[in-house]
């Protein structure tokens, strides 16, 4: 497996495949000034090395970076996660270190669902989106492509986020939040568009 991108969200990425027992070929990185990362050798410049995992924790660089890359892309779950056998996590995702994702959610493309995350029964996850640690979705919730859901967050039942928005660490979210939306508070409330 190798990864794109060599910075802390990588050494984490780098653990998960360790403790499954997966082996780690290298790295790949734009910054021609790091060489190496725990040991592994940085690559620059490659494109077509296969199978891997954008390892960036910014939800719109590693969209950018996945549209130059030609996949096939990798899957890496902690052993500690939990993971129902009726969930789906889809290619390029990450699940962390006692992640629980429960009965018929789905989780999409190139995610990060972080360390202690719960993600109840029949959530969507869409693409490119970042549950940070200790959030809880109950269930049926949505949450659109390229979100990021901060640290210790509580999203309630049936809530759906927009697009590209982001949600406050800590916040307690109860009512619907648009596309392209910065929101945050207990009770959630809107702050302002992001366009």
């Amino acid at each position: 497996m190798y990864l794109y991108g060599a910075s802390g969200h990588a050494k984490v990425i780098m653990d998960i495949l360790s403790d499954s027992g997966i082996a780690i070929s290298g790295l790949i990185d734009d910054n021609e000034s790091v060489e190496s990362l725990l040991g592994y050798p940085v690559l620059h410049g490659e494109t077509t090395l296969a199978p891997v995992i954008v390892s960036i924790g910014s939800n719109p660089i590693r969209q950018k970076v996945v549209g130059k890359l030609s996949g096939p892309f990798g899957i890496a779950i902690h052993p500690s996660a939990i993971v129902s056998s009726l969930a789906s996590v889809d290619e390029g995702s990450v699940v962390m270190q006692g992640a629980i994702i429960q009965s018929c959610a789905a989780v999409g493309k190139h995610c990060i669902i972080n360390t202690g995350a719960s993600v109840d029964h029949e959530c969507i996850i869409e693409d490119f989106v970042h549950i940070s640690p200790h959030v809880t979705l109950c269930g049926n919730v949505c949450v659109g492509e390229g979100s990021w859901i901060g640290a210790g967050t509580v999203i309630l039942p049936g809530v759906e986020i927009g697009k590209w928005s982001v949600i406050g660490a800590g916040s307690v979210v109860a009512k619907n939040i648009p596309d392209y939306t910065l929101a945050s508070g207990n009770r959630c409330k809107i702050i302002k568009e992001l366009k």
